[in-house]
């Protein structure tokens, strides 16, 4: 990660449909040289935000800058900076792949024209898609649709890449090579922003994270700080888990589940030895009791009280 200000700042960025506010007062900052996972449930205003950043729709209120420039005034000095995956691709469907990116490379007003063709297979390569450069657009598959957006994102260098939903429609091969190839583009030091419903997805490429709940940003900071901040979970092994789960909803433990032969419960700032002096007391038998760190999804419901597939 790079010193130097923001590659994406919002300051009380508002976005209203009529009574609708889709988009309430949101501060972004993703530092430089970092992977920024965008996450939010479905409705949360995460795509409408990614819109309004790249100036493809006008905010209500509130301002934000790509890369230190103000936008929408300074669009012309920094979208030529700025790769982009929005809401799935859209190409020409008679042309190939590879003509698609020649005549995308050939409206790029900053890029050589000598250079062109080395650009393109540079790019279908990178996704993987040079076996498929010379079939029609309308004949791909969803993944190869997915794939070539991405070359097109990252078709001449870019400083920041804004990603929605990279990874969807490929498999788990394609996947892991979007991954890589998010991951390499930020060792490049490209800025990397990326809207995922994948929670693993977050957790293996990304240093920073924003959560968006109902139109609002509910938390940004790095994934560990995120993390370190949520409280552990302790579960009980036990051959009465409802009794278990009596005790510890007594103790004023949050998110109280049972399972076979468990209960468990965030502990939320009650000692563990409290816990268990507890459910021995009234008479609970304890066959084990451990504590755990929060996984990224006990996070995310605890900041937003709903579950993890965030797709929207």
């Amino acid at each position: 990660m790079t010193e130097g200000p923001p590659a994406v700042e919002s300051h009380r960025l508002t976005k209203r449909f009529g009574r609708q506010l889709a988009v309430d007062a949101v501060d972004l900052a993703v530092p430089p040289g970092t992977v920024y996972g965008f996450l939010g449930p479905n409705g949360s205003g995460k795509t409408t935000t990614i819109r309004l950043l790249l100036g493809l729709v006008r905010p209500t209120a509130g301002r934000h800058a790509l890369l230190g420039q103000p936008m929408p005034a300074g669009a012309g000095r920094v979208l030529p900076r700025v790769g982009a995956l929005i809401e799935g691709p859209g190409f020409h469907p008679y042309l190939s792949g590879r003509d698609n990116l020649r005549r995308l490379d050939a409206v790029d007003r900053t890029a050589d024209p000598a250079g062109t063709g080395r650009r393109v297979d540079t790019a279908l390569a990178r996704v993987g898609l040079t076996a498929a450069a010379g079939k029609r657009f309308r004949a791909y598959s969803l993944g190869m649709r997915q794939r070539l957006a991405l070359a097109a994102a990252t078709l001449s260098p870019r400083e920041l890449l804004i990603l929605d939903e990279p990874t969807n429609g490929l498999d788990p091969q394609g996947t892991r090579e979007v991954r890589a190839l998010i991951a390499a583009l930020a060792r490049e030091g490209a800025t990397v922003l990326l809207s995922t419903h994948l929670l693993s997805e977050v957790e293996q490429i990304c240093s920073h994270v924003g959560v968006m709940h109902r139109g609002r940003l509910v938390a940004q900071s790095a994934l560990a700080d995120l993390r370190a901040g949520a409280a552990p979970r302790a579960t009980v092994e036990t051959d009465r888990p409802a009794d278990a789960a009596r005790v510890l909803a007594g103790l004023g433990l949050p998110e109280v589940s049972t399972g076979t032969g468990t209960a468990s419960g965030m502990l939320a700032g009650i000692a563990p030895e409290k816990v268990v002096a507890t459910l021995v007391h009234d008479g609970v038998p304890v066959r084990g009791f451990t504590v755990a760190a929060p996984d990224l999804e006990d996070v995310f419901v605890s900041l937003t009280g709903e579950g993890f597939d965030v797709s929207g």
